[in-house]
């Protein structure tokens, strides 16, 4: 961040930063730039570009996470797709790029923690900062712009029973079976829910994905509590709350015939789809200057926090997100360069 706001300084924009102290005890900043002569006081506006500094955690025998390397057009190293190329592409668009020739109505905004939910993206929604008609989220999308973008929603589903020895299992009550007979009746319901499909999307329906499970304290004794992760992917116009609500339904169903079952839920996180109109300005401009068709994403982004607030958003950036959060994650050189021309036609009062 600090690197950044003199980059922007260098060449006469200006910048304010907003801080937090994060779970950890750790300072995190969310910072908003604008070019000379566009006032940071003025939050409506035109066109805002997107990014989030933060990556996701690498293994420890990843030798080469912090010290890219470049393997013919590839540069390799952690974030170097998701999305610290993208941000590279930002900065090197601004420093190369004539304030005379910039559009009014122009930021750039940088977020803290959106591998752990967007937490910057909403701490900056509701600063008020940045009121943007179009947003351009970085994002890896091998350049194609992404026009729409699934949900992501989080629950953890704890079943409760009651412990005992297990060589006397009806002194007790198990919470692993109890979950299992939750887990079943979601799989069930989830194929239901691929009958409703949007074709635009792979997978064309909403998903849903139980991701961990644990439960039980040692062999020898009915396990007393069990709880799972759910998480579910929303296609745009579907309701996060389908699936919580279903949830609940199917507990409440197994209540009825048995009145010992008890379990609750508690929601992490509920964020809808977003999806931009094909004729839209902004995804027509993009269409146009990367000679490419827009697409969907089935991966959650900032996307979907400021889909609330902006009226066109894309998704764009280079490199492929199958690369990203393993040592695989790199980037081509070649996408970089190509990122950084289309950014300077959009950020151009007149683009060619």
């Amino acid at each position: 961040m600090d690197y950044a706001s003199e980059v922007f300084q260098k060449v006469g924009w200006d910048v304010t930063t907003t801080t937090h102290i994060d779970s950890n005890g750790v300072e995190k900043f969310n910072l908003v730039a604008a070019p000379p002569g566009q006032s940071l006081n003025v939050p409506a506006t035109e066109l805002a570009f997107l990014c989030h500094t933060d990556t996701v955690p690498f293994a420890s025998d990843w030798d080469g996470a912090l010290r890219p390397f470049i393997t013919g057009d590839i540069v390799y190293g952690c974030g170097a797709c998701d999305v610290k190329g993208f941000l590279a592409c930002l900065l090197t668009a601004v420093n190369e790029t004539e304030t005379k020739d910039l559009k009014h109505g122009l930021r750039i905004a940088l977020t803290a923690d959106e591998e752990i939910g967007c937490l910057g993206a909403n701490r900056l929604l509701a600063s008020a900062l940045m009121n943007p008609r179009c947003i351009v989220i970085g994002e890896p999308t091998s350049l194609y712009p992404a026009r729409a973008g699934k949900g992501y929603c989080l629950a953890e589903v704890t079943v409760f029973g009651e412990e005992a020895h297990s060589a006397h299992p009806l002194q007790g009550r198990s919470a692993i079976y109890g979950a299992a007979q939750m887990i079943r009746e979601i799989e069930t319901f989830a194929q239901r829910l691929a009958e409703d499909r949007n074709d635009f999307f792979d997978p064309a329906f909403t998903t849903i994905n139980i991701g961990t499970i644990e439960g039980g304290t040692a062999k020898n004794i009915v396990p007393g509590r069990c709880s799972f992760l759910i998480e579910w992917r929303p296609i745009p116009g579907d309701a996060g709350e389908i699936v919580s609500e279903a949830i609940v339904k199917i507990g409440n169903q197994i209540l009825e015939v048995n009145p010992a079952f008890r379990f609750e839920m508690k929601i992490l996180r509920l964020q809808a789809g977003f999806e931009t109109a094909p004729d839209s300005d902004l995804v027509r401009t993009m269409e146009h200057i990367t000679g490419k068709q827009s697409i969907s994403i089935p991966f959650g982004s900032e996307a979907n926090v400021f889909a609330v607030l902006a009226k066109e958003i894309i998704v764009f950036g280079p490199g492929d997100m199958r690369t990203a959060h393993s040592p695989r994650e790199c980037v081509p050189i070649s996408e970089l360069i190509e990122a950084v021309s289309y950014i300077k036609k959009l950020m151009r009062k007149v683009r060619e």
